[in-house]
C-alpha cells in the first residue's frame, strides 16, 4: 500500500547510500524539492539516471551526492554547461564522477526495457556516432528475423525512481500531465518509488489517454506543491527561465556554489521558505 508521508521521510526511508537513483522529468516536473531533500540527508555514492542532468544533478554532483552518473544530454537547458558536472569530470572536485553517456532514444528504450522486464532494449541507433566507442555499454544484436544488425544497450532498473506530478487521490494514484517523458517507464521499472505530488484530492478527474499510475507501482507519496520549482508544473507554474541563467554565474566558482547551497538548500528543510530564500539570494 502507498504510504502517504513527508518528503523527509520517503527519502530517509527508501534512498540509502549506494543506490542507483532515477529522478525523472522531461522539461517539467523534475523533482528538484527531491533532490534538495537527498542532499540535506547527505546520500552518497549515488549512481544517479537521468535522461537530461540539468541543475538539481548538477547541484547533487557538486555536493558530493554522486559517483556516478547514467544520462543523454547534460546541460543548463537554454543557457550552457552544467559547471559541478564538469568540474567533477575535469577536475574530480568534490569527487571523481564516473559517466556512462547514451542518447535520448536509448535511454527512453532502456527504461521501457526495465519497465518489460527485458535484460536489454534494441534500437536503430547510434548510426555516425562515436559515442559506442567511449561507451562499451552499446553493443550491436543481429535481427533473427531479418539480419539487421541494431544498437544494444542494458535495461535500466534504478534501485529507485523519483518523479513529480500534478495529483494523487487518497488511494495512492497518481496522474501526469503534459510532457509526460519517461517518467511512467522510471517508476514501472525501479525497485522503488517516490512521488512528490502538487496536490492530493479525492478523485483525480483523469481525462482521457491520461498517464494515471495506480498505486501498487508508488512507494510513497508527499504532498510538495512547487516542488518542481524553479523548473515548471504544467498547469499550475511558469518555469523561473531567470533563475537558470543566474545558475550559471552562481555555479561556475566552487566557493559561490557552497555558499549558494549552504544559504538555500541546507538551513531549511522547509520547501516553501526555501523557494523564498532562493529567490531573495538570486535577485541579490
Amino acid at each position: 500500500m502507498t504510504a502517504f508521508v513527508s518528503l523527509a521521510e520517503a527519502i530517509a526511508t527508501h534512498i540509502h547510500d549506494g543506490d542507483s537513483v532515477a529522478m525523472e522529468g522531461f522539461t517539467h516536473l523534475i523533482p528538484m524539492a527531491a533532490g534538495h531533500e537527498v542532499i540535506r540527508q547527505e546520500r552518497r555514492d549515488l549512481t544517479l539516471i537521468r535522461m537530461t542532468p540539468d541543475l538539481i544533478y548538477d547541484q547533487l554532483i557538486g555536493m558530493g551526492c554522486a559517483r556516478k552518473l547514467i544520462f543523454s544530454w547534460g546541460g543548463n537547458p537554454g543557457v550552457g554547461s552544467l559547471h559541478r558536472f564538469r568540474d567533477a569530470i575535469e577536475h574530480g572536485w568534490p569527487q571523481p564522477l564516473a559517466y556512462e553517456e547514451h542518447g535520448h532514444a536509448a535511454m527512453a528504450s532502456a527504461y521501457a526495457a526495465g519497465a518489460s522486464g527485458l535484460p536489454f532494449a534494441a534500437l536503430r541507433g547510434y548510426l555516425g556516432s562515436d559515442l559506442a566507442k567511449h561507451n562499451p555499454n552499446i553493443r550491436s544484436v543481429e535481427c533473427p528475423f531479418t539480419g539487421e544488425r541494431l544498437a544494444a544497450v542494458p535495461a535500466l532498473r534504478p534501485d529507485v525512481a523519483v518523479i513529480h506530478a500534478q495529483k494523487a487521490d487518497r488511494a495512492g494514484n497518481v496522474l501526469i500531465w503534459g510532457i509526460v517523458g519517461v517518467q511512467k517507464e522510471a517508476v514501472l521499472a525501479a525497485k522503488r518509488a517516490i512521488v512528490t505530488v502538487e496536490e492530493i484530492v479525492e478523485d483525480l478527474a483523469a481525462g482521457p489517454n491520461a498517464t494515471v499510475l495506480p498505486s501498487w507501482v508508488v512507494s510513497a507519496i508527499a504532498h510538495v506543491p512547487r516542488g518542481a520549482a524553479p523548473s515548471y508544473a504544467h498547469g499550475y507554474y511558469a518555469r523561473d527561465n531567470g533563475f537558470y541563467k543566474r545558475w550559471d554565474a552562481i555555479s561556475r566558482d566552487r566557493r559561490t556554489f557552497l555558499a549558494w547551497m549552504r544559504e538555500n538548500v541546507l538551513e531549511t528543510g522547509d520547501f516553501g521558505e526555501y523557494e523564498e530564500r532562493v529567490r531573495k539570494a538570486a535577485n541579490a
